[in-house]
This record gives structure tokens, sequence and C-alpha cells, in this order.
């Protein structure tokens, strides 16, 4: 492993028993819906072998099912450059308990089989911006009026706060021991990854009122759950609006499959 690289920690497991995307895409599991072809996981993986600033990649998920998809996936697994481990009930349990899992004091990058847009040079820059935070954790997020600019047909979920609004990027680092109660808190409020009102509702019912009435920041809210949970969580923002197109929907793959198609 590379001096002072990061390990990656890749979410590969169904969230749901019914999915229209794989049903549709007749793939064993959302993980192996393909894009031109490739499927996702594979993507997500080729991006963090070429990256950098990654040292090792565990997927959480079905090894079992995800190596009947794909020649990449079996060759890096017999190259020692990938691993898998069991998922849990829940992804943010799964990253927990993979997190848990690694020797003490490994920085750790957290990403998702559902980022098939997901570049090398888009992780060694998140990388590279988080370490700069100083910070325990750092959030990969992008502003929505960039996304909206590029990509006017994205579906995305918006977090809005008096500096604007801003879209999760599927890319977390965990980047000291104390970044673990994180994750730890990640598990409590996974369930409302949806409703930005009940995520906020964690910094305290105040801090609920002052973003209804648009007066707090994004920095303002960090700095609230940083010390709520006696960590420092710093938003790392990112200026690639694809980085935030994830696969969710059968809309979404059709989408990124138009994106992909025009940048060939």
């Amino acid at each position: 492993m590379k001096s002072g690289a990061f390990t990656a920690i890749v979410l590969a497991a169904d969230r749901k028993a019914a999915d229209p995307l794989v049903d549709a895409s007749g793939a064993c599991c959302k993980a192996m819906v393909k894009i031109d072809g490739i499927p996702m996981l594979e993507r997500v993986v080729s991006a963090l072998m070429s990256s950098a600033g990654i040292g090792a990649i565990v997927i959480s998920g079905r090894q079992e099912q995800q190596l009947q998809g794909g020649g990449l996936l079996a060759e890096a697994l017999a190259q020692g450059a990938i691993s898998w481990t069991e998922p849990h009930d829940t992804p943010s349990t799964s990253a927990y308990r993979a997190l848990q899992s690694l020797a003490a004091g490994t920085p750790v990058l957290v990403t998702t089989a559902d980022h098939p847009l997901l570049r090398a040079d888009i992780v060694d820059d998140f990388l590279q911006r988080s370490l700069a935070t100083g910070a325990d954790v750092g959030v990969g997020l992008t502003d929505f009026a960039s996304i909206r600019a590029r990509f006017p047909a994205a579906k995305k979920t918006v977090t809005r706060f008096r500096d604007g609004g801003y879209c999760g990027c599927n890319l977390f680092t965990f980047m000291t021991p104390a970044s673990h109660r994180v994750a730890a808190a990640w598990r409590r409020v996974e369930q409302q990854r949806k409703n930005p009102l009940r995520v906020i509702s964690q910094l305290g019912w105040w801090s609920v009122l002052r973003y209804l009435l648009g007066w707090m920041t994004l920095k303002q809210a960090l700095e609230k759950l940083s010390s709520r949970l006696g960590v420092r969580i710093a938003a790392v923002h990112l200026p690639y609006p694809e980085a935030a197109i994830d696969v969710d929907s059968i809309a979404d793959q059709q989408l990124v499959e138009t994106i992909t198609g025009s940048a060939k």
C-alpha cells in the first residue's frame, strides 16, 4: 500500500429488495447495472485503482454476485488490489463496520457503487482538498446552481442554506480515529437522507428554526453538528457537477449514458 494513501470503502449492496432499475436491466444487483456496457461497480473500481491517493479498495457487497459480472473485478481481486467485506442491513452500518475493521488511524474514503461518473482526478482532488481542511471528516458537496446549469434534466435532492443550495457527491473522508463518531451518528439519521429538515434537526431545534427562516449558512450548520459530535466536519466543495450525479432510477441511468456518450 502506498505510504499515506487512503483506503477506499465502496458501498455496493442493494438497499431494497425490489428495484425497477435492477429489474429493467437484468443485472444481479444495482452495483452491476451497466452504463454503456460496463457495470457501475467496475467503473468506480477502475477510477479508484487509477487514483494516486488510493492504496487499497474494500467493497462492501456480495462478492459471489458481483464477481460474475465482469473481468476487471476478478483480475483486481487476483492481484490483491481489491477485497470484499459482507454488507450489513444499511449503508451506514456497512460503512461503520468496514471502518472498524481497519487499522486505527487509517485514512478512509467512502463512496458508492452507483457513482459511474467518478474519475481518478476527481478522487485525488477531493482527497487533497479534504486533507487541506485539517478536519476529522470531509463531506464532498457541489452547489446546485452548477449542477442545474450543466445537467438541467438531473433530479437531485437539494439542501438549501442562506448561502445557497448544495447536493452531496457520495464522497466522504474519515481522516482521524475521532471521525468514526460521525460514522456512528450517520446510522442514526440514515433513514432521513432524503429529508433535509429531519437531518438538520440533529443540530437542535433552534438551528431548525434558523434553517427554516433562511438564516443558517452551510458553514454554521457544520459547525453546530461538529460541536454536537465532538469532531470537526468540513464541507469540501468540488467544481465537478458530474460528481453529484448518481444512478438511483432508470431516468438517472439514461441521463448518465447521455453524458458518457457525449464525452466519447
